[in-house]
This record gives C-alpha cells, structure tokens and sequence, in this order.
C-alpha cells in the first residue's frame, strides 16, 4: 500500500471510529447504510444489493453505464467495439494507459482471466456470462486476446444490445489478473484475498472492509475518467433508520440511505437536509418454497394474491417508497406489464382455497430480513393472511443469513427483492418464469430454482423464444405475456416496485443513484 493509500485508511478508521463529529471532513463522503446484505465483494461472486454499490465503484467493464448517463450504454475499459451479428462476435479495443489499483497495465489477458475467473468459480452470478453459451472449458476458446484487441464470440440467436447488456453486467467487471492470482489460497483464484481488497480500475480501491460494521474507500488519483472529488468514502452499517436520521441530523454522516417514510417525513422543515428520489428498479415479493409439500397447490399461490393489503401498505408505511407493481419487469423499462389486477379479498381467497382443497390452518414460516421495511410488511402480511387460516411465523436475520438460506433452498416462505441483473427483460424473465433442471445439484442464481419451481414447459420454452426474438416489438409483447404468465400460474407474489429515498446534508451534490444498485456512483461527489 503506497503513502498515500495508508494516510487515507487510518483517516478513515478515524472517522469511522470517533465517538462524535461536529461536521463530517470536506474531503470524505460519510453515509449510515444498512451494508448487512452483503455476502462477498469478490466482482465474480457479489450477487447482493450493497455488494453491488461496491463493485460499481471500485471496478469497470470493457462497456458501461457511467455515473454521467446512468441510461445509456457507453465506452469503458474499451474505447470502441464493433459487432458482427452474423458471425457472432464483438470486436473490444481497449483503452491506452489504463492501470490498476497496483499499478499494473490493462491487458487483454485480464479481460480474458476475469471472465474465465468468475465461470470456474461457478458461484450466484457467473449464470449471467453462461447465457453467451461461455463455460469454463470453452471460454478461452470463446473470448481471445491479442495485444490490445479482445474478440469475444457467443453462442446462441441475440440481439446485439443483449450480448453488450450482459458485457456491461458485475460479473464482467475486470480484474488485475496478476494481483489477483499472486494472492489465491489453493484453487480459490485470489477470492478470499478480493473479499478484503480490491483488484480493479475504479475510481476508488478499498481500504477496509468489516462486515456488517463498516467499508471504507479511498480515493484512485489516477482514475481514467477522473479522479473523484472527494478523497474518501466511509459507509457505517447502520440497520435502524431513527439511528441513521440521528446521525444525519447531529452532521455525524452526510447521507442516510435507508430511512423509513415517518424518518423522511420528521426531516420535513430542516433546511440542512434534502431529500432526493430515485425509481428503482428492484421489485419486492413473497415466494414460496416448493420443496415443502404443503405450500405446493396452486389454490395456495392464487389465493395468496387475494390476501396483500397492496394498496393499505403503499399508502401507509410504505408511502413514498414503494409503488404497487405485480410483474417481474419494473415499469419504466419497454416489455414492462403495469397492469395490477390482485387486491385485498378475503372472501375470494377463502373460496379459492376451499375450492382448491387447500387444509387450513396453515402454518408457513417466512424468513425476512430484520430491517425496515421487511419487519413492517411482514408483521402486515401476517395480519392479512391469518384470517383466511395462514399463519406466518416471521424469521428475522440479517440480510446475508436470509439470502444465504434462500440460495440453499431450505426456507419455506420468502419476503425479499429482485433486481435485474443487467437492463434487458430477460434477465427477470429467467429468474421467474425458467427453471431447465430443478435438481438439487444444479444451482442456478434464479428464483425459479431458488423455489424448487419448475416452470410449465410452455413457459420455459417462451422464455427462450423471446430471448432470439430479433424484432423489438416483437419481443415485448412476448414478456408481457411471460408476465401474465407468471402472475397466472407461480408460487410467487409481486407486489412493489421499489422507489430510492436517499436523505443528504444540504452541502452535498453530484451523487447519482440511478434505477439499479450497479448505477450507484460516488467519483462525482462533492462538498460545497
């Protein structure tokens, strides 16, 4: 670590450690965070909502949403590309010049070594790449470097803004192979060492990293698009959102980005407070796990649509940050169904019930993370659902405990969220409406398999006939339909599309958050 990087670091465990602050350093950025979701910040393995934040910031991709457009695809690490749709390959020049955190040079070899990294590793997201028809055994094949020219081929009938979608994904993010290698403990190719430092070409590197305490960045001077405006970045975990509005309040942080609608309403009249809001593109549901026998009948799944206060919720405790929604793909995005045909019915969910012969009472545990607004929905779901004879049994844990129990398939109900992977409908559509082998040996990072649902053959093969559909039209309508589909026939209930409020001091500016965790972006922050 260089001078400046460990000067950086102890300033931070300073701010991270002082016991009160009268006003957080011009040249740092302080945030209260719930960070509690996150299971590893390794770019090939991170597959949460916070880890995601991170990766943004810390690495890039050979193309990419910048924090200057958050809605148009533009040059990254690759300065021009070009397509051959009918050979099947993109052609990558990469920038001059470019290094990482260590000092080391862009190669090909990287783009090639980090691609091929995250598909042996095999862990949530590497299905993203594998959708290019990538493997670990074929990908050197697929995917070739020479100097400064990468030609990456893929398998399959794709729009060319699909393949180029999945390339500007997390897991294509780059990573300095040679770091990365130097530091692996047996076969685990660096990942234990990537999961407390960083290894990319971002605007910042990683200090330090506690979890569920705190993560801190330091500024990269030498960043090619700039370097950032403020030198460093210190996130505290903190889960409740009265300490978090606290601590913005006394100026012991400069945002607080999980606060809960009565926290942003008291805030009202402090002028050096604002509030920002940002859609979102998370949508939040409940789901139930086919692996237990009693929640297997479809009476139960419709019925379930037919007993959440929807609109209560919305109106109350989730007002201004969440929006009723029931489709995989949020709105706002084209192939999106707005249409909200589920509402609160008690009678017409007993009678599904009773004419499905589902036996009731039935007891469900729903697993939740302990945070607002999980604990708040489900103490409303549990109200709504008992008197139709479902009885929830909530399970709170932290935000990686819940997640890591969902991926093992060993819940029975589920309260959580879904965001695209990458801006293309397919990406929701093959979390929820394809499932190719529900065995428990074939992880797959979707919800399908997460569920132990397996999809009506109909509807995995209309998964993948709108993924070749070269007509844009076209191909909208046919996830409108997947999505009337799944509204019809899954074990799932959608119920919001989530909207980002994010309360800051007066003083700050040029934070973008734009509609997905991977658009979070800290290099244009300052402090006037």
């Amino acid at each position: 670590m260089s001078f400046l990087r460990t000067t950086l670091a102890v300033s931070l465990i300073a701010l991270a450690t002082a016991p009160a602050l009268a006003a957080t350093p011009d040249t740092a950025l302080v945030i209260a965070q719930n960070i509690d979701d996150i299971v590893t910040i390794d770019p090939a393995t991170a597959y949460e909502f916070s880890s995601g934040e991170y990766v943004t910031n810390t690495y890039d991709q050979l193309v990419r949403y910048d924090a200057t457009d958050t809605t148009t695809l533009a040059a990254g690490l690759a300065e021009s590309w070009e397509v051959d749709t009918a050979a099947k390959t993109v052609v990558f020049k990469l920038r001059e010049g470019v290094t990482f955190h260590s000092g080391n040079p862009l190669r090909g070899a990287d783009v090639v070594g980090s691609w091929k990294r995250v598909l042996v590793l095999n862990k949530a997201p590497a299905f993203i790449l594998g959708t290019l028809g990538w493997t670990a055994e074929n990908i050197e094949e697929m995917v070739t470097a020479d100097g400064n020219t990468v030609t990456a081929r893929w398998e399959g009938d794709f729009a060319p803004s699909f393949v180029l979608n999945v390339l500007a994904s997390r897991p294509a993010s780059i990573v300095d192979m040679e770091t990365a290698m130097a530091n692996a403990q047996g076969d685990d190719m660096g990942h234990a060492w990537l999961n407390a430092n960083s290894a990319g070409t971002g605007p910042f590197t990683l200090a330090r990293f506690a979890p569920g305490e705190v993560m801190m960045l330091a500024a990269n001077p030498n960043y090619f698009g700039g370097a950032p405006k403020v030198e460093q970045v210190l996130i505290r975990h903190v889960a409740e959102a009265a300490t978090q509005r606290l601590l913005l309040e006394s100026g012991d942080v400069d945002m607080a980005k999980n606060l809960s609608p009565d926290q942003v309403a008291g805030l009202a009249g402090n002028a050096a407070v604002k509030i920002e809001t940002y859609p979102q593109t998370a949508v939040h549901w409940i789901s139930l796990n086919q692996k237990t026998e009693a929640l297997q009948n479809p009476a139960l799944w419709e019925a379930a649509r037919y007993l959440v206060d929807y609109q209560g919720m919305a109106d109350s405790f989730l007002k201004g940050q969440m929006d009723v929604h029931q489709a995989f793909w949020p709105e706002g995005f084209p192939g999106a169904l707005t249409e909200t045909p589920f509402s609160y019915d008690l009678e017409k969910a007993k009678q599904i019930l009773a004419e499905g012969g589902v036996t009731t009472p039935l007891k469900i545990e729903l697993d939740v993370i302990n945070s607002a607004p999980f604990t708040d929905i489900a103490a409303s779901l549990q109200q709504t659902f008992a008197p139709a004879g479902i009885n929830f049994e909530i399970l709170p844990g932290t935000g990686a405990q819940v997640i890591t129990k969902y991926r093992a398939r060993t819940h029975q109900g589920m309260l959580l969220y879904w965001g695209p992977d990458f801006m293309d409908p397919h990406s929701n559509a093959k979390a929820f409406a394809y499932n190719a082998d529900n065995a428990d040996d074939k992880y797959v990072s979707t919800t399908t398999w997460r569920n132990a649902w397996m999809p009506p053959e109909e509807m995995n093969a209309k998964t993948l006939a709108a993924l070749s559909e070269q007509d844009e039209n076209a191909r909208n309508q046919m996830y409108l339909d997947l999505q009337k589909s799944v509204q019809d026939e899954s074990p799932f209930v959608i119920m919001f599309q989530a909207i980002k409020q994010v309360a800051m001091a007066e003083n700050v500016q040029g934070y973008v958050n734009g509609a997905s965790a991977d658009f979070v972006f800290y290099r244009l922050v300052e402090k006037n």
